[in-house]
């Protein structure tokens, strides 16, 4: 018997993995893909939002600002992407200087410092690509930009380092109210736990409205996006917004971490929690859109595209609190934008509701750091020909778009929660996102997952499930011939 029961290990869920391994308890996070960060944190916009656009007042508010002031100390902790680039948000119009002066106001009720509202010639000193049509904006200089992979990643190891179990390829079909606690039935068999913590992302309304009377109800809202080339990494340095609308924040153009350029996301509300396929209408007006704000980014850069689902919440507010009529079951629901900001304080807080609920003491043997894959990149000359002497794997180059190293990959698949997948690999790693995206380096790779895991070719998937990347031969053996 467990006595927490986490379910889901996007960021929501290895956030309060990792906090609750601060105490004496056994912790599993269950989920029913094949890794973490395989869902909605794996398709998102990357951003560390200042928390001004938040309703003041609200839990989504105060927990985004807390989650903003606790990345910078946790990405030299956990050893993950972070930069704080600012960002702005912008006016078209005189008639909407009216909203953009009430959404500055939300600045100071929410305790996001620093933010000042630019005139004109401010702005374009500051952004020279941004539109001529930009007549102000808000200022944010706390906004930031994070490798969404890395977070999740990084979190959900140093969780499992000590000592969180995870289980993957595990669905949850039923919750039930036993005499010892909580009954989960699973495709794997049922697991009895203490405390259940409801972070299943998009799903996490079916679980709620299992055991509770007082129903809530998620709406899949897609994002569409688009990923710029490397070349074109310097159009803005700042996260571009445009003044929020009904369906949040609007088409953004940001940097990544890794010198890419990001556009979009669309706001489709639908019905298919697992859709997350691209459409050519609103791949179509990502590209628009986002010429609104920098009329010069090159879209013909677009080296790929994606799509994720939003939790949205009918009251779009975060959930997070031990059910009145389910005692001893916590919602960490609703988790949409900005939850990846927030992740860190929602693991607080879960943490912290869970420890009120079973007293435990706290684990001295806790250690809150982690290194994560080694990038030779970051190393002098010197160092990294001292490296190659030693672990020659890392002078063989795979990626040649990102410039990936065998020793990386291996890296990658042989630490904790090791990628068993092309996609593990690639979030722990970026081999195969880059212009190619892994057209030249996925057959090498699988060769050393191969390797590396004692596994058969026609075992590997691109991410879990029957994505299988190898179905047969084409060609039979000698001996089979024979």
């Amino acid at each position: 018997m467990y006595d927490v029961v986490i379910i889901g290990a996007g960021v929501t869920g290895s956030a309060s993995a990792r906090e609750l391994a601060r105490y004496k308890l056994n912790v599993c996070v269950i989920d029913k893909e094949e890794d973490v960060c395989a869902g909605t944190s794996k398709a998102n916009s990357a951003i560390v939002h200042s928390g001004i656009d938040c309703t003041p007042g609200t839990l989504m508010a105060e927990l985004n600002v807390k989650g903003n002031e606790m990345m910078e100390p946790l990405s030299k902790e956990l050893d993950f992407s972070f930069k704080r680039n600012g960002s702005l948000i912008l006016c078209f119009a005189e008639e909407e200087l009216p909203n953009l002066e009430a959404l500055f106001a939300h600045a100071e009720k929410n305790g996001v410092p620093g933010c000042r509202i630019l005139n004109k010639e401010e702005l374009h000193e500051m952004e020279p690509n941004i539109s001529d049509e930009a007549i102000a904006a808000i200022y944010c200089p706390t906004g930031g930009i994070v490798c969404p992979f890395g977070l999740n990643i990084a979190m959900a190891e140093n969780a499992a380092t000590n000592g969180v179990e995870f289980r993957f390829n595990t669905e949850v079909r039923k919750i039930t109210k036993s005499e010892k606690g909580w009954m989960i039935a699973t495709n794997n068999g049922d697991i009895l736990t203490k405390v259940v913590v409801n972070a299943a992302g998009v799903n996490a309304d079916i679980f709620h409205n299992m055991v509770s009377a007082n129903k809530i109800h998620i709406t899949p809202r897609r994002g569409e996006y688009c990923l710029l080339d490397k070349t074109t990494g310097d159009l803005v340095s700042n996260t571009i917004f445009q003044l929020p609308g009904k369906y949040g924040k609007g088409i953004l153009v940001t940097p990544t971490v890794h010198g890419n350029t990001l556009i979009g996301p669309t706001a489709v509300d639908h019905d298919d929690r697992d859709a997350t396929n691209t459409t050519a209408e609103g791949l179509a007006h990502v590209c628009e859109a986002a010429k609104k704000s920098v009329p010069s980014v090159p879209v013909r850069q677009v080296i790929t595209s994606f799509s994720g689902n939003r939790a949205h919440e009918d009251h779009h507010e975060f959930i997070i609190k031990e059910l009145e009529d389910a005692p001893f079951f916590v919602d960490a629901a609703g988790i949409e934008s900005p939850g990846l900001t927030s992740s860190p304080a929602i693991g607080v807080k879960v943490a912290g509701i869970v420890a009120d609920l079973l007293k435990p003491e706290k684990n001295p043997d806790f250690n809150g750091t982690r290194k994560g894959v080694l990038d030779p990149k970051s190393l002098s000359e010197e160092e990294y020909a001292k490296l190659i002497k030693e672990q020659p794997a890392y002078g063989n180059i795979i990626c040649r778009c990102e410039m990936i190293t065998e020793g990386e990959i291996m890296d990658a698949i042989n630490r904790p929660l090791g990628a068993k997948s092309l996609d593990g690999v690639k979030r722990r790693t970026r081999a195969g996102m880059g212009r190619c995206q892994a057209g030249f380096c996925s057959p090498r790779t699988m060769e050393i997952i191969s390797r590396e895991l004692g596994i058969s070719q026609l075992e590997i998937t691109k991410n879990g499930g029957k994505s299988n990347m190898v179905v047969g031969y084409s060609k039979k053996s000698v001996e089979e011939e024979a």
